[in-house]
């Protein structure tokens, strides 16, 4: 008989979904609304999901047999984790499964940013021939500043480094030695704004960090500044965005995450010096491969109170 029942809301990949067969009974429920999981979560052991599915107050205090809560990827702030505290649920991620997968991107949409890419791409297609307007920047010798230099901050600085640029970081967690040692320049977060020909974001998104790219930070920042987040939504205030793309202040701008996510056909969605994806960050096959492995391994591990990698809370 299977030792623990768990559920999963946001899908999983099969290795994942493997694992976790050969001791519990799966049931693999994507999609599933608030509402109906709140019905359902009482008989489960373990909750795996991604970023869709909320682990609100309401839910926890639904789940009345939940052991552990995993997150098939890095961010948790899906997951009420003072709640999760106040039923002794313990919340696991997997750090570090799609580090490769956020740096590659983040460094496709500087060079898209830069070269105004998705606009020479989508001319094309309409028979448009825009060479003439099409005058972008190179990334050689220009300054790229990290904010958050953890693990996927840390592999955008190794490939801006192979392009020639210079890396400036902040981070507010990582002593100034170790950034060094990292490879990037650190600095305050003052002088990274103002230094700055790209912008990079790559903190989590919590109280401390909510709206921290607003109106003040893009008035300390160079003119013509071009600013990526593959981060989180809600880090950089979009409404002040809105304004610096259109004052001209920020130059262009790359966002594949929201506040609101999916956003809609919003004024800044629309925006022609804007480049917007849908979140797809982690979205190659092999990092979702390595998410579900780490996640099953974990969620299993915490179930049978061995010893966790990454435990959140």
């Amino acid at each position: 008989m299977p030792d623990f029942n768990i559920l999963i809301t946001d899908g999983l990949d099969d290795v994942g979904q493997s694992i976790l067969r050969t001791a519990s009974r799966l049931d693999d429920k994507t999609g599933i609304s608030a509402s109906d999981l709140i019905q359902a979560v009482g008989v489960y052991d373990a909750l795996i999901v991604r970023g869709r599915t909320r682990v609100t107050a309401e839910v926890f205090d639904a789940a009345k047999k939940l052991k552990v809560v995993g997150r098939a990827g890095v961010g948790v702030d899906n997951i009420d984790l003072e709640s999760a505290k106040k039923h002794n649920v313990t919340v696991v991620n997997a750090p570090v499964s799609t580090t490769l997968a956020v740096a590659e991107l983040t460094f496709g949409l500087l060079l898209a940013v830069a070269r105004e890419i998705p606009r020479a791409d989508a001319a094309m297609k309409k028979g448009e021939w825009l060479k003439k307007e099409l005058e972008g920047v190179e990334l050689n010798d220009k300054t790229l500043g990290i904010i958050g230099y953890g693990r996927i901050g840390q592999e955008v600085g190794k490939r801006a480094a192979a392009f020639g640029m210079n890396v400036v970081a902040y981070d507010a967690n990582i002593p100034e030695h170790e950034i060094k040692e990292l490879g990037g320049e650190p600095v305050s977060m003052q002088d990274l704004y103002s230094w700055s020909d790209f912008i990079s974001v790559h903190t989590p998104l919590n109280i401390q960090t909510r709206d921290l790219i607003g109106a003040l930070a893009f008035s300390e920042m160079k003119d013509g500044v071009r600013i990526v987040c593959a981060a989180r939504g809600g880090i950089i205030d979009e409404t002040a965005l809105l304004a610096a793309l259109n004052s001209g202040k920020v130059a262009g701008a790359a966002l594949d995450v929201f506040g609101n996510e999916p956003p809609g056909l919003t004024e800044l969605i629309e925006h022609p010096r804007l480049i917007a994806t849908p979140h797809i960050g982690a979205q190659t096959v092999e990092a979702q491969s390595r998410a579900a492995e780490d996640i099953a391994n974990e969620v299993l591990a915490a179930l049978r109170a061995e010893k966790l990698r990454w435990k959140v809370a």
